[in-house]
């Protein structure tokens, strides 16, 4: 293995772009953007607006006072099987030869499917039936991401990594704030709530592929069929051979599952502060506008600052110990007023670890060759949350409710704040002092 040096990496002396930096990189990095940002808003106009309120809603209309123990199922069980599609979409797309394009025709048929299963939520009136649903949902908002991701590894250019970082997690809370603000406009027509989401996300990948350049890949000579130990492989990378790669993982699950208790705020204004379910939206909006106004001030801002400062690790030890600290205040507190003060800085937290996530991920990732696959293994550690925390949230309850719930999760966040000490800062590849980043063209990451 090779380290090239700061600076003098051949290829770009030659005019060419590092291997990881895009090749043959097809689209303008402004239509890049926002292809990218309109992917990303979609898929979580579908996945969180749901989550955050819809889900809440009608299984409380289905499932009455079982409607916690019914979402931590529905969310749980839709989650673990969401973890299968990442990392096979991105095994999939990186040998694909489709001629839409090699990731571009996965993002397509991502959205596509994830918005047409989602208006079969209106004919739900079991539990079981929304399990299903949702499930299906799940997988393909996952097949979506997962295509759209390895973008940033394979058409964006090193030094704006960062802020394509931000403008991606400030897509990721404009979306849903959009559509909880369309969906709340119409509380008094469930079904039409689910048509909104289904048809914003629809036009929003459509828009997305019409801007993404991506010309179909020629099958390379004496490539090997996939086999199934290939695909079982997809779903893991040893960290003892990749230790960068298996602490920034680490990083982003911990930190994510800090994260994962904006799903808990409906529950948790019902249960705590006895809102109705009808009545829930309102709040639910406010209090998610919020979060999201300030996620997308902080990671915008965040990820410009770091590629300047060429600086990344501060960013995700300052957002732990932020989220911590707002995660206990949420836990404790005696108020909608005072949960309002903690969603704020929840905000700021996860804004500034937004701005640098998948900047600090993609630069830890060991295989040029396996973008696709690794970055989904990697977004693993941010799907998984998804449904470790409905798995685990019942046992906190039980123990101390939603104090115990949130203070465990500012756990998570504060651990994850010190695991990232593990990796090496921009321009300290290689350094023994710091786990090894086990891919050929690392150095160049510090140009």
């Amino acid at each position: 293995m090779t380290i090239n040096a700061p600076g003098l990496n051949p290829l770009e002396v030659e005019g060419l772009p590092p291997v990881g930096d895009a090749l043959h990189p097809a689209t303008p990095f402004r239509r890049l953007m926002g292809s990218m940002a309109t992917s990303y808003a979609g898929a979580f106009i579908v996945s969180a607006v749901p989550v955050t309120l819809l889900l809440t809603v009608h299984l409380s209309a289905i499932a009455g006072a079982g409607a916690a123990s019914a979402f931590s199922i529905v969310t749980g069980v839709a989650a673990l099987l969401g973890l299968i599609a990442q990392p096979l979409t991105g095994r999939f797309s990186d040998r694909s030869r489709a001629r839409l394009g090699k990731r571009r025709s996965w993002i397509l048929m991502g959205g596509l499917v994830s918005s047409l299963v989602l208006i079969g939520m209106i004919f739900t009136t079991e539990v079981w039936q929304v399990v299903v649903v949702w499930a299906l949902v799940t997988i393909f908002v996952n097949v979506q991401l997962a295509a759209t991701g390895a973008l940033l590894a394979e058409q964006v250019p090193t030094k704006r990594r960062g802020s394509m970082s931000g403008v991606l997690g400030s897509m990721a809370i404009l979306g849903p704030v959009l559509g909880l603000a369309a969906v709340s406009t119409v509380t008094s027509m469930p079904w039409l709530q689910w048509v909104i989401v289904a048809f914003s996300g629809l036009l929003l990948v459509v828009i997305a592929v019409l801007l993404l350049k991506d010309p179909q890949q020629v099958r390379p000579e004496g490539e090997e069929r996939l086999t199934v130990i290939d695909l079982v492989k997809s779903f893991w990378l040893n960290p003892r051979k990749h230790p960068a790669f298996g602490w920034a993982w680490a990083v982003r699950f911990l930190i994510s599952c800090a994260g994962a208790s904006t799903t808990y705020t409906a529950l948790l204004l019902i249960n705590r502060f006895h809102y109705e379910p009808q009545e829930v939206a309102t709040p639910v909006l406010l209090l998610t506008l919020l979060y999201g106004v300030l996620i997308i001030v902080f990671s915008t801002v965040g990820g410009v600052l770091s590629d300047k400062l060429r600086r990344q690790k501060p960013f995700v030890m300052i957002s732990g110990v932020i989220a911590a600290v707002a995660l206990v205040i949420m836990g404790l507190a005696p108020t909608v007023e005072v949960l309002f003060i903690a969603t704020a800085i929840l905000g700021v937290g996860s804004g500034v670890f937004l701005s640098v996530d998948l900047a600090l991920s993609v630069r830890m990732l060991p295989n040029p060759e396996n973008v696709g696959k690794d970055i989904a293994v990697m977004a693993l550690a941010n799907t998984l949350p998804s449904s470790v925390v409905p798995f685990i949230a019942p046992l906190f309850l039980l123990l101390g409710g939603y104090t115990a719930l949130y203070i465990g999760l500012a756990v998570f966040g504060l651990v994850g704040a010190v695991l990232v000490t593990r990796l090496p800062e921009l321009g300290h590849e290689g350094n023994p002092r710091w786990a090894l980043i086990t891919r050929p063209d690392a150095g160049a990451d510090a140009g």
